[in-house]
């Protein structure tokens, strides 16, 4: 295909895109602001930018204000689009276009430029101001919002919402019977997302929604305070049911509510604008709740893709040692196996140390690139002098295998270190895609247990000012789960890498993503940044369900943790190593058992009490009679420090399983 059909087959693929950039500015131009202002259509022509597409918006926004506005109006608005389309233009390329915030700056900045001067000129420059602003700040909103759609880039949820909200208030001077069209549109669509994404964004979109179309009727803020209302209970009503009734009947409520805030023929107009919503949102195709049930699972799926991208990341930002050795050893090893005892030690090491010196980097080249030694590598003045140069030619070369195996192996290291990482970012953007299209039902999740109460202490070791021990409480898969990392060392260090270990965990966890796969993934991903900062760190693991009392305890090199009810204590222990000292995905120490009523877990760090000193420990909580684990876990480190100096982080978490929470056969 020659660069003429290219070029062709370029421009018709285009034609669809720039078709849809002409007609969406041109309709935009009905949603007037003051009766003269159509700052939507603005936005749009900076959001479509530079080349065909920005042009098909420009002409586009001509005709809509043709037919919109008049003539006097027009021509300012038409000025405006004008110079939003050169600015564009003129700093295609440039780092400035490239940032997030240049269409919706150009977009308000060009059209105070050309509206500013005439209302500065006019005869009341404060009466013509507030408009004026506002305007702006529309304009600027309006390229934001539209910038994701207009760019070749993939439609978000959030973009096509407010293109909806925007393309509405064009309709918000239509009012057959009285009724706001736009008022209708908005309802239906704050009522839609809240059963789709939950309260807040219902009341973020009725209460955008409902401003724009005020600002297009100028009709107070009585739509906003409408359709915010009707998202809110909406939003509430539509929680945890899977019938769509009842945010319809919220929506219908609002209306009732605002008619009883504002009798009249306006109250009425809410109502019934409230129940058409409704109506509307009850007859939409079933395809348009599908996501509702898939939500939670969908941001499961990114969490998981988020902690595999932090994962990823925390390769990448570990420095890299320099762990390449200087050639130059291999000559001072063999002089210490070969040079030792020979007569002349003295005068080559010595007397003669540059001369040495020298000759062994002139002969380092030749040996690398060939992978072995010669005589005639090395200078005559050193080769004919040396009287052990065979030995020592011997001693070189088997330095020389061995530098080199050391070498291949590192080689080795970092492209598995950089596969791993590469593996970690793919699988990130696989879970990203797999969120975007996912269309199987969410689970209904089952029944709360009851409230279990946290308590945790940290004291870092005598002489530092941070602990590097690490505690995290938090609900994920719908367990309670109680996590303790203990780093390397003592201080900063320590604290950096129980706190990178801890967070990575608790987003695996959040996630979604079952424990001792988590577990696993993570261990693997310390091992290879251990390689290179030799560091790891301890994890100590609980989950709980409350409804049922199931605890797991998970455990890679941690302390032993404690049950304890009445007078009697478990003690739960384990061997495996802590994480990122084994390279193989080895699994966790699992320990599975079931809480009884009135039962303590206690976590702890080595630095409290360890497998050979913990007697004092089990014999402390088997006389403890409180119920309150904060107190607990400060009677554990007091009576810690009773018993010597803190000669290591010290760190304890406890929970307190009440007697309600177990589920009675």
């Amino acid at each position: 295909m020659g660069k003429g059909s290219q070029w062709t087959e370029a421009r018709r693929r285009e034609l669809p895109l720039m078709g849809v950039r002409f007609f969406l500015a041109a309709a935009l131009c009905a949603a007037r602001i003051g009766g003269g202002e159509a700052p939507f259509a603005l936005g749009c022509v900076a959001a479509a930018g530079p080349g065909a597409g920005g042009i098909a918006a420009l002409l586009g926004c001509g005709m809509g204000l043709a037919l919109f506005l008049d003539f006097a109006s027009g021509l300012i608005q038409l000025g405006s689009a004008i110079l939003i389309a050169a600015a564009m233009t003129a700093l295609q390329g440039t780092k400035l276009s490239e940032k997030r915030g240049f269409a919706p700056a150009c977009s308000g900045g060009m059209y105070l430029a050309v509206k500013g001067i005439w209302v500065l000129q006019s005869a009341d420059p404060a009466a013509g101001l507030p408009l004026c602003l506002l305007t702006a700040a529309l304009c600027a909103l309006s390229a934001w919002g539209y910038v994701p759609l207009l760019r070749g880039r993939q439609p978000e949820e959030e973009g096509l919402r407010f293109l909806g909200l925007t393309l509405l208030a064009a309709l918000g001077a239509a009012e057959p019977a009285g009724l706001s069209l736009g008022g209708v549109g908005v309802m239906t669509l704050a009522v839609l997302t809240a059963w789709r994404q939950g309260t807040a964004k219902a009341l973020e979109t009725g209460l955008l929604g409902g401003f724009l179309l005020d600002c297009c009727a100028g009709a107070g803020l009585r739509h906003a305070a409408a359709c915010a209302l009707a998202g809110l209970l909406a939003g509430e009503a539509a929680k945890g049911r899977r019938r769509r009734l009842a945010p319809a009947l919220a929506a219908g409520l609002s209306g009732a509510i605002l008619l009883l805030l504002t009798p009249g023929a306006e109250g009425q107009a809410l109502l019934a604008e409230a129940a058409l919503g409704g109506l509307l949102f009850l007859a939409l195709p079933g395809k348009l709740f599908a996501s509702a049930l898939t939500e939670g699972m969908r941001q499961r799926l990114r969490s998981a893709a988020e902690a595999f991208r932090d994962l990823y990341e925390s390769l990448g930002r570990t420095p890299v040692r320099d762990l390449e050795e200087n050639p130059a050893i291999l000559f001072d090893r063999a002089a210490e196996k070969v040079c030792r005892d020979c007569a002349l030690c003295s005068l080559c090491w010595r007397k003669e140390y540059v001369g040495t010196f020298n000759a062994m980097n002139d002969a380092a080249p030749f040996l690398l690139e060939r992978g072995r030694a010669l005589a005639k590598d090395f200078p005559s003045y050193f080769a004919d002098r040396c009287i052990h140069l065979t030995d020592y030619l011997s001693a070189v070369n088997g330095e020389l295998s061995a530098y080199l195996l050391r070498r291949q192996c590192r080689l080795r290291l970092e492209e598995s270190r950089r596969e791993a990482r590469g593996q970690y970012a793919q699988m990130g953007e696989l879970l990203s895609a797999a969120a975007a299209d996912l269309t199987a039902e969410q689970p209904v999740s089952g029944r709360a247990g009851p409230e279990c109460r946290v308590g945790a202490v940290l004291r870092p070791k005598e002489g530092e000012k941070v602990c590097g021990d690490s505690l995290e409480s938090f609900a994920a898969q719908g367990q309670l789960c109680l996590l303790l990392s203990d780093g390397s060392g003592s201080g900063e260090s320590a604290r950096r890498e129980s706190a990178l270990t801890s967070r990575l965990l608790r987003q695996f966890l959040e996630a979604g993503i079952q424990p001792e796969a988590a577990l696993k993934t993570l261990n693997s991903a310390l091992a290879l940044r251990g390689e290179e900062t030799g560091s790891f760190a301890t994890i100590d693991l609980l989950t709980l369900r409350r409804e049922t009392g199931e605890a797991v305890f998970y455990k890679y090199g941690a302390a032993p943790s404690y049950l304890k009810r009445l007078g009697s204590v478990r003690r739960i222990t384990g061997t495996a190593l802590p994480a990122g000292l084994r390279e193989a995905p080895a699994p966790p120490d699992v320990t599975r058992l079931r809480l009884e009523g009135g039962s303590f877990a206690v976590l702890i760090s080595d630095g409290v009490a360890d497998a050979g000193s913990d007697e004092w420990l089990q014999d402390f909580l088997a006389g403890w009679s409180g119920e309150d684990p904060q107190a607990l876990a400060g009677a554990i480190l007091a009576e810690c420090r009773k018993r010597g100096v803190l000669r290591d982080d010290c760190a304890v978490q406890a929970v307190y399983f009440p007697e309600a929470g177990v589920k009675r056969a």
